[in-house]
């Protein structure tokens, strides 16, 4: 059984407050603590259509990699030069996911959760900790979890999981617009955007649709 901790009174202080830390400066003050640090993130939790995908990474404590930062803020081509670099130089990484029929019956926090599981225990390094974006922490893990908020800006660890966990769900979007070309998944990668709306609007869902995010848009559209 895992067991959830916190980080340290004087780390998370200076996390909070923005001292000057670079993302592996970050994860060197954890492995005061704990040896072996693994960092985990998601993707996927907010569209409407799509598996939820998350990844684990554990680096050593000299690894650094320049302009590794939270996935969302850095370019589709600057993720996909760093994707390569990090499965290059991690000491071990898993990616996995939870699918859109475990995402409908678990819901999407718990299928997320359940993906970040997934992708810690695929790997064959057990780590000694693991760092988790967010404020929630995986049940069952087999090793100490803490939960880091904003930890995609924070770790290097976290950051990037974050990357490949984004990058691995987008190629997978991209395969699922080449199976349902009329959704245009390519451009939006099931998020709400309009194009989504009208592509939904026109063709209906589609077998990779969530329907439970559905819900509210086809009872405000139904006059609900």
């Amino acid at each position: 059984m895992s067991s959830e901790t916190v980080l340290s009174a004087d780390l998370l202080l200076k996390s909070q407050r923005g001292i000057d830390m670079t993302l592996s400066e970050f994860d060197n003050e954890i492995r005061k603590d704990y040896n072996v640090v693994c960092g985990c993130d998601e993707a996927g939790r907010g569209p409407l259509a799509g598996d939820v995908f998350a990844a684990a990474v554990i680096f050593d404590k000299d690894t650094v990699i320049e302009g590794i930062n939270d996935s969302k803020k850095l370019t589709a081509k600057k993720r996909e030069e760093l994707f390569d670099e990090i499965m290059e130089k991690a000491v071990d990484f898993s990616i996995q996911t939870a699918t859109v029929e475990e995402i409908e019956d678990i819901n999407i926090l718990n299928a997320a959760m359940l993906a970040m599981k997934r992708a810690v225990e695929d790997m064959d390094t057990k780590p000694d900790v693991c760092l988790i974006d967010g404020n929630k922490t995986p049940e069952g893990l087999e090793c100490p979890a803490i939960a880091v908020v904003k930890g995609d800006a924070k770790s290097q660890a976290v950051a990037a999981a974050s990357i490949l966990a984004k990058v691995a769900r987008d190629r997978y979007m991209e395969q699922m617009a080449e199976q349902y070309p009329e959704y245009r998944f390519e451009k939006h990668k099931g998020y709400g955007t309009k194009l989504h709306y009208q592509m939904i609007d026109q063709y209906g869902p589609c077998g990779i649709h969530r329907m439970s995010f559905l819900k509210k848009y086809y009872a405000k559209k139904n006059g609900h």
